[in-house]
């Protein structure tokens, strides 16, 4: 008795405990599903789901003219999920059934692997249960058209697996053609791991509009890999579309020019600009450095680097010493015959002889007289040469170009204070050394005289747009109204022409079928590695055309290789100014449309057709004469040939549209109906026209409209 009463008391405290317990756990578990569920639900959502950023469609770069410049092509990353409700239905039958004839055609068109071997990953991913299962990357638009058409993938999404991801790569279909200038935009892994953006030229300039806004995608992970989630997901917003100043003809033109040059001369680098005078807008922008192999490509933009110009920079000196009134156009300057001078602190030398001692200073600048226009600095700004500074300044050559690009190098003026060797500095200044400039400032100071005194700004891009609709529009910007007194600007725009008539660009443009106005430039050039002795040049030439009426400002500077034969500004730089200047004057300046001819209607033409006998009818009552070329048609056609009627058989063909082009309405009537057909007439008077062609197979109760006038 005692033992079973202790057995059922151990089962009671047993059976009790196990209340207690299991009380504790349910009220466990209703306390963290009522009062803690909210925060385990979002950690297992966190461990299990990831937001991704999806790229947005990059914008396109055009040109003026609507040619892309710079787009964005698709491409597509193809991933299988293998547990795909379709693909595990019934045991697998759908894969079963399309694995042979998938593999097939994948190895048919890619190519790249055989389809036993496209069979047995497939297999072996199917067998895993793969949800991210990666079958192809990169692949193009169009063979991602074909593939959708391939075996299993024609069934759906549902029933394939396929998941297709988007992305695209950036392509210029020009190539070569400003290449640097539109620049480029890639990413790459920095070495933190981190993506970076690489981009240059008009690519960084607009990155921020192009790019557009990042969408957002809910990925879900799972085992074997991670698939999207539907109906989670933020459409990204495309980029917008910049269209630039560019015209591809002109840039085409400017781009051979220069390089059948360069590739002549096997010159270091250059580049040619094309400015429009009247509004600052660049049609053509050319730059190319020579690659180790001997090729070349536009490697950097040379159009805003900055380096002493040479004697282009003369413009500056003859404009300042006429505005301060130290010099006039007709004074005499004596230049010597040595082709070296000491002017002030130093010796200064021409490049070639000067044709006579004593020049006037229309002259010195014609045939870019370093001694001449040295003495007139001199005269000048010898007891404050930071005066010289000032025009500079004024003329804007001391500052950034303000084009609309990113990353613009400063120019850089040598120190112009007396303490600092201040009157040694400014007579080098005075032909072109000791002060560095741009190309694209040179351009802009004559495309300023060009414009009778009005200096514009240099603009690559004329509107932003975003699914065709105009979101900004850029307009021609006046940097300054007159940056010099009118005079001034008459006696620059006489000086430039006189280069051309007379100086140093007399040789390349003799003969020239119409104005330009420009200056040559020679620099010797000592920067970065490159030394005096070297023997390297940088030859420019800079002008406008044509010289009565400014339509394009254009300059060329190319920096030769070392010890090159032909170095000079007029005979490496000049030729490729001459070949531009010729095919746009041709194409843009003086273009002749061709005029269409139309020749004066024959009172005596005539055209009718209708029954053979009939015309010889009528051509018999009336007693006129004609040639007779019907033989035994039915039916004929008359027409004037030397002012005499010639009749000729019309031929008609069964089941074959006949021609009833010149008919009565009763002959046209007759013969249609006859052939089976149901006639629809508009008009009064004799057939025009037919709805159906002649020649063309009829079949019985087609229905064919005549107009009749």
């Amino acid at each position: 008795m005692e033992t079973r009463r202790d057995i059922l008391w151990r089962v009671y405290v047993s059976f009790l405990g196990i209340v207690v317990l299991s009380m504790l756990i349910l009220g466990k578990a209703f306390y963290i599903q009522r009062f803690e569920g909210e925060r385990w639900r979002n950690l297992s959502d966190s461990l299990h789901q990831r937001i991704v950023e999806l790229d947005a469609d990059r914008g396109t770069i055009y040109s003026e003219d609507g040619h892309m410049l710079s787009t964005s092509l698709p491409q597509f990353d193809i991933y299988l999920d293998f547990k795909a409700d379709g693909l595990r239905d019934k045991n697998g039958k759908v894969f079963r059934d399309n694995i042979d004839s998938f593999s097939i055609a994948m190895a048919k068109f890619f190519g790249d692997k055989s389809s036993a071997q496209y069979k047995a990953e497939l297999k072996e991913g199917y067998r895993k249960k793969s949800r991210y299962y990666s079958l192809k990357k990169k692949m193009s638009f169009d063979e991602y058209k074909a593939f959708r058409q391939f075996p299993l993938v024609k069934l759906g999404r549902n029933k394939s697996g396929v998941i297709v991801e988007e992305s695209s790569k950036r392509l210029s279909p020009f190539g070569l053609l400003a290449n640097r200038t539109i620049g480029l935009s890639r990413e790459h892994v920095a070495s933190n791991g981190k993506v970076k953006k690489q981009n240059v030229g008009l690519e960084m300039s607009y990155d921020s509009l192009l790019t557009g806004q990042k969408g957002q995608r809910l990925i879900r992970f799972a085992a074997g890999g991670a698939i999207p989630v539907e109906g989670f997901e933020v459409e990204p917003e495309n980029g917008k579309d910049v269209f630039t100043t560019l015209d591809v003809n002109i840039q085409d033109i400017t781009e051979n020019a220069l390089l059948r040059m360069m590739e002549t001369s096997e010159a270091l680098y250059g580049t040619a600009i094309v400015m429009e005078t009247k509004t600052g807008k660049i049609k053509s922008i050319a730059n190319l450095g020579r690659r180790p192999d001997g090729s070349y490509w536009e490697d950097d933009n040379y159009a805003l680097r900055v380096t002493e110009p040479g004697s282009t920079i003369k413009l500056v000196t003859l404009m300042a010493i006429l505005e301060k009134g130290t010099s006039k156009l007709n004074d005499l300057v004596e230049v010597g015959s040595a082709g070296r001078m000491i002017v002030g602190p130093r010796n200064v030398n021409d490049a070639e002889r000067s044709p006579k001692p004593v020049l006037t200073v229309e002259e010195c600048f014609a045939h870019s007289s370093n001694v001449g226009m040295s003495k007139l600095a001199m005269k000048a700004f010898a007891q404050n040469p930071k005066e010289f500074r000032d025009y500079l300044h004024k003329y804007h050559m001391d500052v950034p170009s303000p084009i609309d690009l990113s990353n613009i190098p400063k120019p850089r003026v040598a120190p112009l204070e007396k303490s600092s060797g201040g009157v040694m500095n400014m007579i080098t200044m005075s032909f072109g050394y000791a002060v560095q400039v741009s190309p694209l400032h040179t351009l802009a100071l004559y495309n300023a005289i060009a414009n009778n005194g009005r200096m514009m700004k240099p603009y690559l891009v004329s509107s932003i747009r975003q699914d065709g609709i105009v979101t900004r529009q850029f307009e021609p910007t006046v940097i300054e109204e007159n940056i010099s007194k009118p005079e001034v600007i008459e006696a620059a725009k006489r000086s430039m022409e006189a280069v051309v008539k007379e100086g140093t660009g007399r040789p390349v443009f003799k003969d020239f079928p119409f104005a330009v106005a420009g200056k040559t430039g020679t620099a010797h050039v000592a920067d970065g590695n490159i030394k005096y002795q070297h023997g390297v040049y940088q030859a420019s030439f800079v002008g406008y055309f044509p010289a009565n009426d400014p339509q394009y400002t254009c300059i060329v500077v190319i920096r030769s290789k070392p010890h090159a034969a032909i170095h000079y500004g007029g005979s490496l730089s000049g030729p490729v100014f001459k070949e531009i200047a010729t095919k746009l004057y041709s194409s843009y300046v003086n273009k002749k449309d061709p005029v269409q001819w139309n020749p004066k209607k024959d009172s005596a033409a005539f055209f009718y057709a209708g029954n053979t006998e009939d015309i010889r009818t009528v051509y018999k009552t009336l007693n006129m004469s004609y040639t007779d070329s019907a033989a035994q048609g039915n039916w004929s056609s008359v027409y004037a040939a030397n002012y005499r009627p010639v009749v000729k058989s019309a031929g008609i063909k069964q089941q074959v549209m006949p021609n009833v082009r010149g008919m009565g309405l009763k002959d046209a009537l007759f013969l249609l109906e006859n052939m089976g057909m149901k006639v629809s007439v508009q008009g009064k008077g004799k057939v025009s026209g037919q709805s159906v062609s002649p020649g063309t197979n009829v079949t019985k109760g087609m229905t064919v409209t005549i107009d009749l006038i």
